[in-house]
């Protein structure tokens, strides 16, 4: 398959309020459009994972960023510019997404991709994805394909037929940024 066919695909999947399986720039992902709280709930659903615990956002750069976040301290665009890996910001009063994707502190956690896949496909979408790592809440994050339980697998509306092979990186390294400008490192 090529990947003009896979964003195709997985657009159209998302569009109708269904969930992807799909390679990000860290792990392999479940993921829908971040706008839509009925999608979300899925995600939720099939992982097993209690709704209080939020799931990150990916985007595509600067501009979707802003439309997420109307304050994004300096230190954050820094942060990005020095990370020598993925980075999660785990930043305050984020709009434009599902509640239900929110934490209870009214924060959010996003990575900018480059990743094209994944870029390509939220230029298509418009919109922000969501992203969490492709296990049921509570057991390993799988490193590769082959890892992921069927349950997750049968459990997804379309699994992208890319990068079966890749071995995954690790995690992002997460970091939450008060608008306060405390800094505090989740995950290195």
């Amino acid at each position: 398959m090529d990947i003009n066919t896979e964003i195709h695909n997985a657009f159209e999947v998302i569009k109708s309020g269904g969930i992807i399986l799909y390679p990000t720039d860290t792990v392999w992902g479940i993921g829908c459009d971040a706008t839509n709280e009925e999608a979300v709930k899925k995600i939720y659903a099939l992982k097993q994972r209690e709704e209080t615990k939020s799931m990150i956002v990916l985007l595509n750069g600067e501009r979707m960023m802003y439309n997420v976040f109307k304050e994004i301290p300096e230190v954050a665009w820094q942060i990005l510019d020095l990370s020598e890996k993925p980075t999660t910001l785990i930043l305050d009063n984020p709009r434009n997404v599902a509640k239900n994707i929110v934490a209870e502190d009214n924060t959010l956690g996003v990575r900018i991709v480059t990743e094209p896949f994944c870029f390509k496909l939220m230029e298509r979408m418009k919109k922000p994805l969501v992203s969490t790592s492709a296990n049921i809440s509570g057991e390993p994050t799988p490193k590769t394909f082959k890892e992921i339980s069927p349950e997750i697998i049968k459990g997804v509306d379309y699994v992208v037929n890319l990068h079966h092979d890749k071995v995954c990186k690790n995690p992002s390294t997460i970091i939450k940024l008060g608008l306060d400008s405390q800094v505090k490192v989740i995950r290195k």
